[in-house]
């Protein structure tokens, strides 16, 4: 693969751009929120874009941007509907790889049919696909005489070692088959092979990339800041948080197994018998009920309802599903917050626990190992079950006690992320390479 150098053409005007999503939505989390943040930046600086997105966002994206002619949706279909029905049954990884993807691909073809009519109509210089972020599933963007970008895709994921035998068989012989059948379906459809450019974040995904691919390939990592909501950068000194009188951690996720919630709430068990301490679980999801149990049999878990982050020192309060904005408030009077996942691709929630001062505490294994060094986290090795168990246990120990070690961490986390994940910094890169795939 041949590399580019963004920047080479700075000086061109800014492309006629379409942005092609799934789906486009800070609702939705995750990857949904990658073309809604460029859509959003492009769109505030008076750039000519467009963005495709499917219907489900449309009262979401009608409420941000009004009535908005240049943002165009995906309906909903028979086929859509049932799909969704029939996933609903399957686990959530398994649908993801199942009728999931059978709704993504329809929904691509049919943004295949929007594109051509765009093209005409506005003259689009640069067709921009950033999700979905798997470099392995194909694209049907291609075909149009206009070149296409893809990504920043973020992928190629294993469990870590020590954890990959708590895999069932069923489910690592579905994953095998997915890997194994992503080069035929990407020989079937080519778009990434077409590509003008294509952005993965780093070398783990440069190499899960399908076998035969000959566009340039550029490193950019997909995930960014947007501070007009995740800002809180000053609020607490080391004299402030020394008053307090236990530390407040927070977990931010959808409660997934891969999460690992489960160890967490073991790691917080010890660790609250050696400092004062309290744990808030942000997010929803399929394991809720019984990390709950858990939290009971382990005899921390606090009141029902109790959101409050100054009460019930030593116990784990489930807060539930927030809003971006109530999530950005509980992070900005909490003191740290606490990723523990097995499988992270990504991890915004990291960067935004960055943009709002806080020391971070997560698994040194995939995502946040993007984000993260010694200087604004504690990076914990996944190297077995207990292990990883005692290494948060110390990390939040040791947090809990140097409240000037939180605010230093904070600190240097807070430039890291305005330097490089600001999300005007992350678009003023984009369009460099809007414009270099136009010359390639």
């Amino acid at each position: 693969m041949t590399k580019v150098a963004a920047g080479t053409i700075a000086s061109a005007p800014t492309p006629r751009v379409l942005i092609v999503a799934d789906h486009a939505s800070a609702k939705f989390g995750g990857e949904a929120a990658l073309a809604l943040h460029y859509f959003r930046v492009l769109r505030a600086r008076g750039a000519a874009v467009w963005l495709i997105s499917h219907a489900r966002t449309r009262d979401e994206l009608t409420g941000l941007f009004g009535g908005d002619a240049r943002i165009r949706f995906v309906e909903d279909t028979r086929l859509h509907r049932f799909m969704w029905r029939l996933g609903r049954r399957l686990p959530a990884r398994l649908a993801y790889l199942t009728t999931g993807y059978v709704v993504r691909l329809s929904s691509q073809f049919e943004q295949r049919r929007m594109v051509r009519r765009l093209i005409a109509e506005q003259r689009i210089d640069v067709i921009h696909q950033p999700m979905p972020v798997s470099p392995r599933e194909p694209s049907v963007l291609y075909g149009f005489g206009v070149p296409v970008l893809i990504g920043p895709m973020n992928g190629g994921m294993e469990w870590p070692p020590a954890f990959r035998p708590s895999r069932g068989g069923l489910a690592r012989a579905l994953f095998a088959l997915a890997r194994a059948s992503s080069g035929l379906l990407n020989a079937l459809l080519p778009g990434k092979r077409r590509a003008a450019l294509l952005l993965v974040a780093n070398q783990r995904t440069r190499e899960a990339l399908p076998a035969g691919i000959d566009r340039p390939v550029v490193e950019m990592v997909e995930n960014g800041v947007d501070f007009g909501v995740w800002a809180g950068h000053g609020k607490a000194g080391a004299d402030d948080v020394d008053d307090r009188e236990a530390t407040t951690f927070v977990f931010m996720g959808r409660l997934v197994d891969w999460k690992a919630v489960d160890l967490l709430l073991h790691a917080f068990e010890r660790a609250r018998r050696r400092a004062p301490m309290r744990l808030l679980i942000v997010g929803d999801g399929d394991e809720r009920a019984d990390l709950e149990n858990l939290a009971r049999q382990l005899q921390v878990l606090a009141t029902p309802g109790n959101r409050s982050t100054r009460s019930e020192t030593g116990h784990v309060a489930f807060v539930g599903w927030l809003p971006q904005t109530e999530c950005a408030s509980v992070l900005r009077q909490a003191d740290g917050l606490v990723l523990p996942s097995l499988l992270e691709c990504g991890g915004a929630v990291v960067l935004e626990a960055m943009a709002m001062a806080k020391p971070v505490i997560a698994t040194a294994w995939g995502g946040p190992m993007d984000y993260l060094d010694d200087s604004c986290g504690i990076l914990v090795p996944p190297s077995g079950r207990d292990a990883l168990v005692s290494g948060l246990a110390d990390a939040m120990v040791r947090l809990a006690r140097s409240p000037a070690e939180r605010v230093r961490m904070g600190e240097s986390g807070y430039q890291k992320v305005r330097r490089l994940f600001d999300w005007d910094v992350k678009v003023d890169r984009m369009i460099e390479h809007y414009k270099a795939a136009m010359r390639l």
